[in-house]
């Protein structure tokens, strides 16, 4: 299956120009033009992702990234379900062997609601009950997800902010029990995101073949 990253916008790990280090970010089919270096169109229509840790961030971070992200905003009630679904494998983890594979984030700021990590071979997510609140530690969703397994991941938000994450890899599956966002969220507007994202700081040091690789072979993002 072809996965259609033309109405998405990547962030990749690459400076936006020669005068500006912070990250470039770009509509996904200009990223699968002008950034081969870190993203590309496989034989079987999936994507791969490359994000070396050594690389531009963001300004708010020292992490690198190659994460695809909605190219607007949405709110909670705006459709009755709000859907993250991702078909993906790692082929590679940089040497904290974390990364960010999954989020539900917030316009205009740095904490997201919801965050699913490949954190040496578990899969675990980490849900900010309240707006700003402080950082949740992540619970384990599914354990023996190996580099290089096929595995699925969803997040699922209903209209009146109930969260569930799910996922799936070598026949054995898990979901979390439903949990609310509290009313501190009413007026914010979100987007999802996927790929990876690591989690770990780079400096002058940090070796240049460190960083991580995933292949993204379904993707459906949907609002209904």
């Amino acid at each position: 299956m072809t996965v259609d990253i033309s109405a998405l916008d990547i962030a990749t790990p690459l400076p936006t120009s020669t005068t500006n280090p912070v990250a470039l970010e770009l509509n996904g089919n200009a990223a699968l033009v002008q950034c081969p270096s870190v993203i590309t169109r496989l034989s079987d229509g999936s994507i791969q992702l490359c994000a070396p840790t050594r690389g531009a961030s963001s300004k708010s971070t020292q992490r690198t990234r190659c994460e695809w992200k909605e190219s607007g905003y949405w709110s909670l009630g705006s459709a009755s379900d709000h859907w993250n679904q991702q078909q993906m494998s790692l082929t590679k983890v940089n040497s904290a062997k974390k990364v960010v594979i999954a989020q539900m984030h917030v316009r205009n700021d740095v904490n997201p609601a919801v965050k699913v990590f490949w954190d040496k071979a578990s899969l675990t997510f980490a849900l900010r009950k309240s707006f700003n609140g402080a950082d949740p530690t992540p619970v384990l969703l599914l354990s023996g997800v190996a580099l290089g397994a096929l595995f699925l991941v969803s997040i699922h938000s209903t209209s009146s902010g109930l969260i569930s994450v799910s996922a799936s890899c070598n026949g054995k599956s898990a979901s979390s029990p439903p949990q609310a966002l509290d009313a501190s969220w009413s007026g914010q507007v979100f987007d999802f995101h996927g790929g990876i994202y690591n989690q770990i700081d780079f400096n002058t040091n940090t070796p240049a073949d460190d960083g991580s690789i995933c292949i993204i072979s379904q993707l459906s993002v949907t609002h209904r």
